[in-house]
């Protein structure tokens, strides 16, 4: 497998220098063509089938490389690196983590996000169904806090989806990232691609990062073809499911069951680099 670069760019494919691999990630991002928010209105795809990849930095710089040509990179006020932070609900016993931790479908995650260069904030419920297909629902609201998501029909929100209201679940784990977004000239699927994310544990007080790796997320309604699933093969990028929600609650709090999420963890150390093993 051979990759090609228009300069000296061989330390930072193998991760020598993030800052430059930073770099390097960034002057590709600029050459594809910009795609609007308004542009991209009618490809929402909030009934879906998601495919994960984890990955490293190294690698994205590889996979914009041969997107060129392929795919327009979501612009807003100029920016194409968009900053985003959610929080999670869960029950005092871990209702959601656990529903994902054993393997239940269909599953739901509670959390509110937030699009920070906006300041737009939403509730939303996640429901992925036995078939692997993910739906999500969502209203706006004014923020994170309790009362404020109350206020703003929250509760008859979530009551309606998973039988849970804000009377019985707390804030569990709040996270940060940053994500480029993608979109096929066909206008057919999107392309997340999270990196820098780190986490903090309401319950534990406890923060982690998350180093060099980057994930993934073709979104698309049903098998239409991907320009992206041949450009990831050839950069050897494999599919790997991976929960923001999971992962890092398992980063953060030593209390949890974690027999499901071990190996995977030991397998993304291996891939970027960056120790997220955990000793419990």
């Amino acid at each position: 497998m051979r990759f090609y670069y228009k300069k000296n760019y061989i330390c930072a494919v193998f991760g020598a220098f993030m800052t430059q691999t930073d770099t390097i990630i960034a002057s590709w991002l600029s050459q594809l063509e910009p795609i609007s928010l308004d542009e991209m209105s009618g490809i929402k795809l909030m009934n879906r089938t998601d495919t994960k990849f984890v990955t490293s930095k190294a690698k994205l710089a590889a996979m914009l490389e041969l997107a060129q040509g392929k795919y327009f990179a979501q612009q807003i006020d100029g920016n194409r690196i968009a900053n985003y932070r959610t929080v999670y609900w869960d029950t005092p016993w871990h209702r959601f983590f656990l529903e994902h931790h054993n393997g239940r479908a269909p599953r739901q995650k509670i959390r509110v996000r937030t699009y920070l260069d906006s300041d737009l904030t939403f509730l939303e419920v996640k429901t992925k169904n036995n078939h692997g297909r993910t739906k999500k629902k969502r209203i706006t609201v004014p923020d994170h806090d309790r009362q404020l998501l109350v206020e703003a029909g929250g509760n008859e929100f979530i009551s309606k989806l998973t039988g849970a209201t804000f009377d019985d679940i707390i804030q569990t784990v709040q996270n940060r990232f940053q994500r480029i977004t993608l979109v096929n000239y066909g206008k057919t699927e999107r392309l997340t691609i999270d990196f820098n994310v780190s986490f903090h544990n309401y319950e534990t007080d406890t923060d982690a990062g998350t180093g060099d790796l980057v994930i993934i997320e073709l979104k698309r309604d049903g098998n239409v073809f991907s320009p992206i699933l041949d450009i990831l093969r050839q950069v050897r990028i494999k599919p790997s499911g991976f929960s923001k929600y999971c992962i890092g609650s398992v980063m953060t709090n030593r209390e949890l069951k974690t027999n499901l999420f071990k190996p995977k963890l030991v397998s993304i150390s291996k891939l970027t680099g960056y120790n997220f093993t955990i000793d419990h």
